[in-house]
């Protein structure tokens, strides 16, 4: 099976570098800003209407990991419309006051997602004990990623912390994809731990910057660069 490569769309306008570079996925969001919010329902018909590619959506409200009654109830709504536009899956997670998963909250959206896959976002790096969150999340029903950099300061921190929990634990490994400030040097030390998926956003971009399209050159050199090194590890 050929590692995963997703990556952040903004917009219909990403859609071609993508595919072209060979991605396999497309996390879509609007306001990186805020490190990435939910997006228009518009925004998913246009991007069914460019690419083949799954789409994973978005579903967070705010530029924190915290959520209350009436957010999660917009966002149920948002989940049901974005669905029948076309999202393929969704990105969710929440943190409680205590820092921990909020177990309930994620439940609630989860259960409004009609089956489709979901993946656990970077809530998971923020909380309090990384060790007791991985134990919640890898149980929550329909997850099949946790999009992770070990760290809340980025992959560069986080390093060595992902490739400790992916060999030492092959469920992990399996839901684990490394993303946040993810580089080149990066991928090789996680491919050996056992990460088989692969997350990019401003390094699919010329110069970094959110404001250019995704390239389909640096998607592909990614690409050549993460099938090599998961080979080389096998």
């Amino acid at each position: 099976m050929r590692p995963l490569l997703e990556v952040i769309a903004l917009g219909p306008g990403d859609a071609s570098g993508a595919v072209e570079g060979g991605a396999d996925r497309l996390e879509v969001v609007t306001d990186m800003d805020a490190d990435g919010l939910t997006p228009a329902v518009r925004t998913i018909r246009d991007l069914k209407h460019e690419c083949d590619l799954p789409l994973r959506v978005m579903l967070r409200a705010n530029g924190g990991f915290a959520t209350s009654g009436s957010e999660l109830s917009r966002l149920m709504g948002a989940a049901h419309q974005l669905y029948a536009a076309g999202a393929d899956g969704f990105v969710l997670g929440f943190l409680n006051p205590a820092v921990e998963v909020d177990v309930d909250a994620t439940l609630a959206l989860v259960e409004e997602l009609s089956d489709a896959p979901w993946t656990f976002h970077r809530a998971i790096d923020h909380a309090l004990d990384h060790d007791l969150a991985w134990s919640t999340v890898r149980g929550l029903p329909g997850v099949d990623t946790v999009l992770t950099a070990g760290s809340a300061r980025g992959v560069s921190d986080g390093l060595d912390e992902l490739c400790r929990r992916a060999s030492d634990d092959p469920k992990v490994a399996e839901l684990m994809m490394a993303g946040g400030g993810l580089r080149p040097d990066h991928v090789p030390w996680l491919a050996r731990a056992g990460v088989r998926k692969f997350h990019i956003g401003s390094a699919a971009r010329p110069g970094g910057s959110w404001k250019a399209y995704v390239d389909s050159a640096l998607v592909r050199s990614w690409r050549m660069l993460i099938d090599d090194a998961v080979a080389s590890a096998l």
